[in-house]
């Protein structure tokens, strides 16, 4: 199911700032992410999400370092203090919209846990 434009741009950031918290990484591999631990819910495309990692850049949330792994250049994104802070705050924020949501009987179900991947990273 495809998440409309409004929700996908509340829904995004916050999602992108999480995985950002958890380890770095380059576009693409956020592309990825976003779709496998959402079971394809937040999935967005490279033209959507670049635009999304710029803003945050522009806001100091994240920080983006070229690194050349393999003979590849990729930006790489690390959440910065702020970003952190921001998290947070957006992470209360969901939690609260969906405890509403909840309450009335919309958000009923659960999104199964990406399965580990080979090997024991995640």
């Amino acid at each position: 199911m495809k998440i409309e434009r409004e929700l996908m741009r509340g829904a995004g950031p916050v999602a992108v700032l999480k995985l950002l918290e958890r380890q770095e990484m380059y576009g693409y591999e956020l592309v990825e992410a976003l779709s496998a631990r959402t079971g394809g819910i937040l999935a967005m495309g490279q033209s959507t999400l670049y635009p999304m990692l710029y803003g945050l850049e522009a806001k100091s949330m994240i920080q983006g370092v070229w690194r050349t792994v393999d003979g590849r250049d990729r930006k790489y994104y690390t959440l910065t203090d702020k970003g952190r802070k921001r998290l947070a705050t957006d992470t209360e924020q969901w939690s609260r919209v969906i405890d509403a949501m909840r309450a009335i009987g919309i958000a009923t179900r659960t999104i199964a846990p990406e399965p580990a991947p080979a090997g024991g990273a995640s």
